[in-house]
């Protein structure tokens, strides 16, 4: 075979690591994701594809796209549902895990990738929306095509303007129709993360320690993977939680300059790396009016917008729980440390929200919300009884100004300026 027939000859699905798997098995149930009748690519991240060292033009074949679906994996594949604990609202729901999602592995990224840390860096390749799973609690494990275009769209929009979140690399139609409020295309996000591990990882991790040490082993897996310069501190887990907060302060804050509302901020979608993760009832809020929430399951307001630092908080303060015993000298000695640590939360909170407001930089295109439902809609489509899906040209032409934000472009200006006033109220919902 000739060079040049060697250079541009397909690539095979590339290997993936079970490191979880490997380390945690009392967290992850190994499982596959169910088979879709009518498999098609809708979106591919080719930039994202590139940077992971995948080759956009084989993930557009039948075979990259089984890939993206979760199979025709490599040997030494071992896709798992990981399990986790969370409070949702205040309340504790003591088993929740993927009930609609898998992690298929960790892939090796290049040394020069833009998404490395460091020379052995892997990120996490995870599907939403890939069927049932045993976290599935009755439910069916679907996702919507809908719901799983607007996270591609605002968790891109979000990297673009530097703010710690997982990415998206496809969004792909199952073929399947599925139930919510309506008759639905089914769809699978395929996500990008350095990490799955979440604060509600370590409350169940604490809740099925009977001695096997899982949250000791579960913590020293988050500084491997994240931190690996606190190993050799003298209280390592103690320091975790430190950095945690740390972390997660400059992502909220970042959050609150740009107007964004998470929606449902509950343990289990607060990230021990820091990044921002699920975006189901997300939306943006231009005024930044404190009261300001979206999602119709927050009644509450519990995670209205100017609530965010305040339950960031609440939420650290659940991990640190998990980690007291595991602290050099036991519960009782370190708790006083780690109060310590509480009691300047805000202090440090506020210095985190005046740092992302000198780093500010004023887009010129934002994710307005009447800009991303009017995308969404078109991109669906009306007609779901038939095989099609409707129109993405409103949504790529959004997507390319969303991930430029700062470059002003003639094409683009019918995104710039505000919300039109008769838009709204503007309700969202979680897409389950």
């Amino acid at each position: 075979m000739s060079t040049s027939a060697s250079l541009s000859a397909p690539q095979s699905a590339p290997p993936l690591s079970a490191n979880y798997l490997a380390a945690l098995p009392e967290l992850a149930a190994p499982w596959q994701a169910e088979e879709a009748p009518a498999p098609e690519l809708v979106v591919l991240n080719e930039p994202l594809a590139r940077d992971l060292g995948l080759d956009p033009a084989w993930l557009r074949t039948d075979d990259g796209v089984v890939f993206l679906l979760g199979h025709n994996l490599p040997d030494g594949a071992q896709p798992v549902a990981q399990a986790y604990s969370g409070h949702q609202f205040g309340q504790l729901s003591p088993q929740l895990g993927d009930g609609r999602a898998l992690l298929l592995g960790e892939l090796k990224v290049p040394k020069t990738s833009p998404v490395a840390t460091s020379s052995t860096s892997t990120v996490d390749i995870h599907l939403k929306g890939s069927g049932p799973t045993p976290f599935s609690r009755g439910g069916d494990g679907r996702a919507a095509l809908g719901p799983m275009l607007r996270e591609y769209l605002v968790s891109e929009a979000m990297h673009a303007r530097g703010i710690p979140t997982t990415r998206s690399l496809a969004v792909l139609r199952t073929g399947r129709k599925i139930m919510r409020s309506q008759v639905e295309h089914g769809a699978v996000l395929v996500r990008v993360a350095s990490s799955h591990v979440r604060v509600g990882t370590f409350q169940f991790a604490r809740m099925i320690d009977d001695g096997s040490g899982v949250t000791r082993r579960l913590a020293d897996y988050a500084i491997a993977a994240h931190y690996p310069e606190l190993a050799d501190t003298e209280d390592p887990y103690f320091a975790l939680v430190e950095r945690v907060m740390a972390v997660q302060q400059r992502t909220v804050a970042q959050w609150m300059s740009a107007g964004f509302v998470h929606g449902v901020m509950n343990t289990d979608n607060t990230t021990i790396s820091g990044e921002t993760i699920d975006y189901g009832p997300c939306a943006f809020t231009l005024r930044r009016d404190p009261d300001d929430v979206f999602s119709s399951i927050d009644r509450g307001g519990r995670y209205r917008f100017g609530n965010q630092p305040a339950a960031l908080g609440w939420n650290l303060a659940r991990f640190a729980e998990t980690l007291l015993p595991e602290m050099v000298g036991g519960v009782n000695e370190s708790l006083s440390r780690v109060q310590g640590v509480f009691e300047l939360f805000d202090e440090n909170m506020a210095a985190a929200m005046r740092a992302a407001q000198s780093q500010y930089r004023e887009p010129v295109y934002v994710p307005r919300n009447d800009l991303v439902e009017a995308a969404l809609q078109t991109a669906v489509g009306d007609n779901l009884a038939g095989d099609g899906i409707g129109d993405l040209g409103l949504f790529n032409r959004l997507f390319s100004a969303l991930t430029s934000p700062y470059e002003r472009r003639d094409e683009f200006a019918d995104f710039e300026g505000n919300e039109p006033e008769e838009f709204g109220p503007y309700v969202t919902f979680c897409g389950t």
